[in-house]
């Protein structure tokens, strides 16, 4: 087996740009916060939603009462893992909640036409989850993790 070569920093940000733009999954973990006695009862919740990029944040959605959504909402903290293990993008990041008729109907539309998949139509309430990354990783190969990390504080360390 051939081993991809270790890509620059530059191609590894525009390579993950792409997935951003032309893939439409990802794994999705969340945890509870911590409780109010100061007890760590966050138990990892880890799930596979639809997202859309728009350039700066993903846009997902989950129903509002399920553990994502109820993860997301005490908390806000992220993390998705995009493409295969051999050719990852790990995302971490801050979501804030948007209600259905909130979002933009132009927003709603994109993310149903790109993922097939359109929670307004459903009985049970979802809300829809702006994604904004704090930290980007992208790596195919144990070569590439020294390098791996391209954003961090929000900001891209790599020019385009």
């Amino acid at each position: 087996m051939t081993r991809a070569p270790v890509r620059p920093a530059r191609q590894r940000k525009h390579d993950t740009l792409h997935r951003l733009e032309h893939d439409d999954h990802a794994w999705v973990a969340t945890a509870a916060p911590p409780t109010d006695d100061g007890a760590d009862g966050a138990v990892p919740w880890l799930v596979p939603l639809s997202f859309v990029w728009d350039g700066a944040t993903l846009l997902l959605a989950t129903p509002a009462a399920g553990v994502t959504g109820r993860n997301l909402l005490a908390g806000g903290a992220v993390r998705l893992g995009i493409g295969a293990t051999t050719d990852v993008v790990m995302i971490e990041g801050t979501a804030t909640a948007v209600h259905p008729t909130e979002l933009p109907e132009e927003d709603a539309e994109i993310f149903a036409g790109k993922t097939g998949f359109d929670p307004r139509e459903l009985p049970e309430p979802y809300l829809y989850f702006h994604v904004h990354p704090r930290r980007v990783q992208a790596w195919r190969t144990r070569e590439e993790l020294p390098d791996r990390e391209l954003m961090r504080d929000g900001t891209w360390l790599v020019a385009d």
